[in-house]
């Protein structure tokens, strides 16, 4: 990628602003946890691992702004944490993170706060490297998934921009170009934040990656056409028998897969899975303003004024269409309790 998508600067957080991309590329530096919070909320950064390693970053921010006496500290490292989770309901990997930072808080806060400093900003700065070797990890196991010559569909963006580093769906392709495949890629356009359209379409075309976008409505006829040879995917929660929330319109997506035989397959770490809940009827599903829909980016208004709107901001995919789940630590095939279980144990 050109541009990195994070980092944690002279205490600020920096992030590539993705509401412009991509006709400009321009920072936006969160001086403050309660900035970075409003980063995640504004969707500046978005993508599940993404918004984990802002929030990471955000609270070693709180910790390196608060007060020295630990009592006190604590207090507002919880105001932030609360604050920090409020801000996007579905993508599990932001509450992850958040929960590991309250342990290391709650681990190293005999030593003082100088051991809690240093303590959760070395483990915000270990998930953001961690969190690209797994998506290369996960590139390589589902690389070996895509046949020389095929032409992958893929929706939203779940790449480079959508995670710390080479991304999830998009590091599967990544991996398959890398090994010598000859693939071309359909990018959904996403409505309606048009992720597939600005920010897949971005990332792919910079790696010289063959990419052609589509209207999402015309996934059904190019699969009944025999033009898709598979789906890969990313994922904001996977639930433990292998249900996966992901950018409205993949389950449209997914149906239509299985009804041409075409495999549909999901990449994520094992940090987006959600052992917790049971399957995907347990995932929180956000609600987005109206607005969204019937301006784009608000600023063209294509909806008659007044007139309402949905806007959920994700759907469900239940396991049963999912060929595999791509991870950093294998595969599960298909997703099943026992087979996404499994994969922690290696």
């Amino acid at each position: 990628m050109l541009v990195e998508t994070i980092e944690y600067k002279d205490g600020n957080v920096v992030m590539i602003d993705q509401r412009i991309l991509p006709h400009e590329e321009d920072y936006v530096i969160c001086k403050t946890p309660e900035e970075v919070a409003e980063s995640i909320k504004s969707m500046v950064i978005r993508g599940a691992p993404a918004i984990g390693i802002a929030a990471s970053y955000g609270l070693a921010q709180a910790v390196a702004q608060g007060p020295d006496d630990v009592g006190r500290a604590k207090e507002n490292f919880e105001k932030v944490c609360a604050f920090m989770a409020a801000t996007r309901p579905t993508a599990v990997n932001l509450f992850w993170a958040i929960d590991t930072m309250k342990g290391l808080f709650e681990k190293n806060q005999a030593q003082g706060m100088d051991a809690v400093r240093k303590a959760i900003y070395d483990k915000a700065v270990q998930i953001h490297v961690d969190d690209v070797a797994s998506c290369k990890a996960m590139g390589k196991f589902g690389a070996e998934f895509v046949p020389d010559g095929a032409t992958i569909l893929t929706h939203c963006n779940a790449g480079a921009l959508a995670t710390g580093g080479y991304g999830t769906a998009l590091g599967v392709i990544r991996a398959a170009a890398e090994a010598g495949k000859k693939i071309r890629v359909l990018a959904d356009e996403t409505r309606p934040w048009l992720q597939g359209a600005r920010l897949t379409c971005y990332e792919l075309a910079a790696d010289g990656i063959d990419v052609v976008l589509i209207c999402d409505n015309m996934a059904g006829h190019l699969m009944k056409q025999g033009e898709i040879d598979l789906v890969v995917t990313g994922s904001d929660r996977v639930a433990a028998n292998g249900d996966a929330a992901n950018k409205i319109g993949t389950y449209s997506v997914a149906v239509l897969a299985k009804e041409h035989d075409i495999p549909f397959y999901v990449a994520a770490p094992l940090s987006t899975i959600d052992r917790a809940i049971p399957d995907g009827g347990h995932i929180k599903i956000e609600q987005r303003s109206p607005e969204e829909v019937t301006n784009i980016h608000g600023k063209l208004q294509i909806a008659p004024m007044g007139i309402k709107a949905l806007n959920p901001a994700f759907d469900v995919t239940p396991a049963k269409y999912i060929a595999a789940l791509f991870t950093e630590k294998g595969v599960a095939k298909p997703p099943t309790t026992e087979s996404v279980g499994a994969l922690f144990e290696k």
